[in-house]
């Protein structure tokens, strides 16, 4: 099973991110403990240059990060063929005790690196680095959980075995499963729609206030990160289930299907968008008051609280079609 292109390609990009944290990780220690802007000293020259070059290698790290959490749902979906029972990528990700944890905590360092690199960006405007203890001591614990994720992944991936009898999506989603996810799956679709829709609603209004006066930019970043676990929440309780037409029907991953139009990959890329940029709004927000950064920061901030609303209408739109062109409903 590691001999698949796409599991190599995942433990060789895991390998190589590690490698290059725990660099960044141990520098940053460094810096944490000696940087001083005020010190002349050659070693403060050192670390200045140093830190350059770091956050300029992690932005890159970081964002193949992101993408290697698309490229293991891809890989969620390719392998499933290989298992007795499996229909989709659930069938994958339940063929051992690995799979559902590695995805979760793939989604985490997401989350994670697409916050540490909004806030690096932010550091690198200003000309004194106003943030860099900030974003060092946030690249401890995120080195951490990225070393524990690829571990996880890498125990996924070595303790598959192609001749097990794996569950699928109808077994694990059923009316009868006593599974977390199930349950999640079988909440009341009135319920998560007035949450889904009501949020939404919540979002933009927020969104509109902050946009216009700079105000409220924590209330919007939590709104945001909300949406972002009530979206997940949405998708297994109706959002799959408009999208298939059978009220029975609630994986999250059959929507990765060509039958489906690939819709699941812009899905949940919104939903990414959404509570990346949603909650960098806020993150950043602990910069208000730098000189250094006072012209820099509603910028960004700007551009961010955007970003998030159009990860919000692409999410609504992906929401929204099924129930424009078919005829079925929930009753």
């Amino acid at each position: 099973m590691l001999l698949k292109p796409v599991v190599l390609a995942l433990i060789l990009v895991s390998g190589l991110i590690g490698l290059t944290m725990i660099y960044a990780a141990w520098q940053g220690v460094v810096i944490l403990r000696h940087f001083d802007l005020a010190n002349s000293h050659p070693r403060q020259l050192a670390l200045e240059r140093k830190t350059y070059l770091i956050s300029t290698i992690l932005s890159y790290v970081m964002l193949f990060e992101l993408l290697s959490l698309f490229l293991f749902i891809y890989a969620g979906e390719d392998l499933h063929h290989l298992f007795v029972g499996a229909m989709c990528a659930v069938g994958t990700f339940t063929v051992n005790s690995y799979g559902y944890t590695a995805l979760l905590l793939k989604i985490a360092s997401s989350l994670g690196c697409g916050i540490w690199l909004i806030i690096n960006h932010l550091d690198n405007q200003g000309y004194d680095y106003p943030l860099i203890r900030t974003k060092y001591a946030f690249l401890l614990p995120l080195t951490a959980l990225v070393l524990f994720e690829a571990y996880v992944q890498f125990g996924f991936f070595a303790h598959m075995a192609p001749n097990r009898i794996t569950s699928c999506c109808g077994a694990v989603f059923s009316d009868e499963a006593t599974t977390l996810t199930a349950s999640l799956a079988h909440l009341p679709p009135a319920l998560t729609q007035v949450l889904f829709w009501g949020g939404l609603l919540a979002l933009i209004r927020s969104g509109i206030h902050f946009l216009a006066t700079g105000q409220g930019a924590r209330l919007f970043a939590w709104i945001a990160a909300s949406m972002f676990v009530i979206g997940i929440l949405a998708v297994l309780s109706f959002i799959s289930v408009y999208w298939y037409e059978l009220p029975t029907h609630h994986c999250p991953f059959c929507l990765l299907k060509a039958e489906y139009d690939w819709i699941g990959y812009p899905l949940y890329a919104a939903l990414l968008l959404l509570g990346i940029c949603g909650a960098g709004v806020g993150a950043v927000e602990q910069a208000a008051g730098i000189p250094s950064l006072a012209a820099t920061l509603p910028r960004l901030q700007r551009r961010l609280c955007q970003a998030a609303l159009v990860g919000a209408g692409l999410l609504a739109a992906i929401a929204l079609w099924p129930l424009l062109v078919s005829d079925f409903t929930l009753g």
